[in-house]
Parts: C-alpha cells; structure tokens; sequence
C-alpha cells in the first residue's frame, strides 16, 4: 500500500511535467483518477507487458479518453514502453498523442469521442466469452460522460447478456469542463440508475483510496450474472491543494510558478508517504 501511494505520487509528478512542457493536458481527471489506474495495472488486472497481445490478457479501456497522461505514464511504470518516451508526449511523429493511441503497447483502442467505451467493453467481454476465455475487461469513465446516450445503451446490452466479466469504474469527481456535473446534467441517484439498469453499483465513498478501490473491484469480481460498476468518488486534481475540486483544472496548464508549487505538494507528499 505504502509503495502505491508513493508511486501516485511520483506518476503525478510525471503528469505535471508532460502537460507543463507540452503545454496541453487534462491534468485534473489525470490526477483524480490515478488510484484506479495504479489499482487495476498493479493488482487487479491479468497482464503482462512482455506479451501485450496474449489472447488470456484482461482488457482495459480508457474510455475518458482526454485523460490519457495518466494512463501513459502508468503504462511506462509497468514497462509497456520506456519511461524515457513520457517526454515525446505531445510532439510531432511521435505516438504519444492527446488521446489514447493503440500504437502504443498496453493500449486496446483508441477513444477520445465520450460515451463511447463502454460499448467497447461490452463487445470485447462477449468476444472473451465467445472465444471462452476467462479474461476480463474493465471500462474507466468519466462522470461527464454519463450524459451521452450511448452509454445506457451499452448498460442494456451489458445486463441484457449477463456479462459478469466486464466491470466499469465511474470516476465519479462531480466536475466536468464546464461545472459541477450535477448543474450541467444530473446523474444522482446514479448508483440506483445503474442498478435499475441490471448492474451491481458499488460506490466507493474514496475512490482515491486503494484499500477501499481494492474491496470494491473483489466485490466485482466475485459477483455472478450481471456486470459490475464501480463508482469511485473521487477529487479533480487530487494531490495538489489549488487543483483540488476546481473545473478549472479540466484543461488547464499550471504557470510556472504553479508548476513549482504543484511539485513542492507532491514531493513533500511522496516523503511522507501520504
């Protein structure tokens, strides 16, 4: 645990340099949803970054696809490419794009247009079954996105062909790029939403929290018959106190002087071990 926590903060900190040098980046849901992504890449997930494509593996999609930093820098601490390529993010000819890209190792397809991934999920975990592979796919979505239609579609078809394989985690910061989501379109009650919808909801009340991200994806996990979605609440921003809970932070670039207090945060973060 101790080390997970050290290690957020020191992907965070990889974050903040990409956006800053490149000047482009969604460093707020980066930051808010790197718990989940360091709980699913180091203890949930059946992958193995010396055979990407085996046909056994878990999938993931990132289906808040304008968060992919995160996702990069996660992909390079598990070795899916060097740690070194973090700084060709954003420049020209190079694979690190703004949204996922599936010509990086690690990463199943490429997404961006929101509402979307979870019908991904939903074809590669009837794709597992068919082919009678015990893997399964695990979908990260934003909030925001909760408002695009296609989304409760692909929830139907979920529930529909009982696919237990496939768990979707809900970054659930309550902000999206213009405001608080609940004033933008209302998702409340989303668990009971997703539960009318055939799913187990599990909310995780701090979903920057790995002991409690931890029980939730076992919850998941060992339920039979139906899909799973894990509602993790979670803070924009999270790990720098000026980024905290602020929409502004959707697509912002620190200043330099920010840059230099968002670093002093997580350095003193990481050394304590918070």
């Amino acid at each position: 645990m101790e080390e997970l926590r050290e290690k957020a903060c020191r992907l965070r900190l990889q974050v903040l340099d990409m956006v800053c040098s490149k000047k482009g980046g969604h460093i707020g849901g980066d930051f808010s949803e790197m718990e989940i992504l360091l709980q699913l890449y180091c203890r949930e997930m059946n992958i193995d970054a010396a055979r990407p494509d085996a046909p056994e593996r878990d999938r993931f999609i990132l289906s808040k696809g304008h968060s992919v930093e995160a996702l990069y820098a996660v992909l390079a601490d598990r070795g899916f490419f060097p740690a070194e390529e973090l700084s060709c993010y954003l420049s020209f000819g190079g694979r690190l794009v703004g949204h996922p890209n599936n010509q990086v190792p690690g990463i199943e397809m490429n997404t961006g247009s929101l509402g979307h991934g979870l019908s991904l999920g939903v074809g590669m975990a009837l794709a597992a079954r068919l082919r009678g592979l015990g893997s399964r796919t695990y979908v990260l979505m934003g909030d925001g996105e909760l408002a695009e239609g296609s989304v409760w579609e692909a929830a139907m078809a979920a529930s529909h062909y009982g696919l237990d394989s496939l768990c979707a985690t809900v970054d659930r910061n309550g902000l999206q790029i213009s405001g608080s989501t609940e004033d933008v379109m209302r998702l409340e009650p989303l668990a009971e939403r997703f539960r009318s919808f055939g799913w187990n909801a599990i909310e995780v009340p701090d979903g920057n929290d790995f002991a409690q991200l931890g029980a939730a994806y076992a919850l998941a996990r060992s339920t039979k018959g139906r899909p799973s979605v894990v509602i993790a609440h979670t803070v924009k921003g999270r790990g720098v106190s000026f980024m905290e809970g602020r929409a502004k932070w959707h697509h912002g670039v620190p200043a330099e002087a920010e840059r230099l207090a968002a670093a002093g945060e997580l350095e003193a973060a990481m050394r304590d071990g918070r």
